[in-house]
């Protein structure tokens, strides 16, 4: 079991976290990279579109990402991964075999609007 009171986070530090939704607008096979990945862009609204990379290959496809909505941070400093900046983190459950599962909204949201 983990230890979470080392881990502890003031409320100032968990505000500083931006966490936006977004729809998933363009997915491919990420061939550049060493860990099976998808490189995406995804529609955060009036933030713009942003490119990521995500090592989600387990359990998606390309095809069914497109046009579903996910969490991310938007904030965190824009990171070179291959031959891309990646400018979000999306954010997902890691499951016993490394697998990850997206985490989205329950139902369809206005891209951009703010986690909290």
């Amino acid at each position: 079991m983990n230890d979470t009171k080392n881990n502890e986070l003031a409320w100032s530090d968990f505000t500083k976290v931006e966490m936006r939704i977004g729809t998933i607008i363009t997915a491919e096979i990420f061939k550049e990279v060493k860990n099976p990945a998808y490189k995406m862009q995804i529609d955060f609204g009036e933030f713009g579109i942003k490119k990521t990379s995500a090592q989600i290959t387990k359990l998606y496809t390309p095809e069914e990402l497109i046009g579903n909505q996910i969490i991310a941070v938007v904030n965190f400093p824009k990171k070179q991964i291959a031959n891309i900046m990646s400018e979000c983190l999306v954010l997902g459950a890691i499951g016993e075999n490394k697998e990850v599962t997206l985490i989205a909204p329950e139902r369809k949201i206005k891209d951009g609007t703010k986690i909290g």
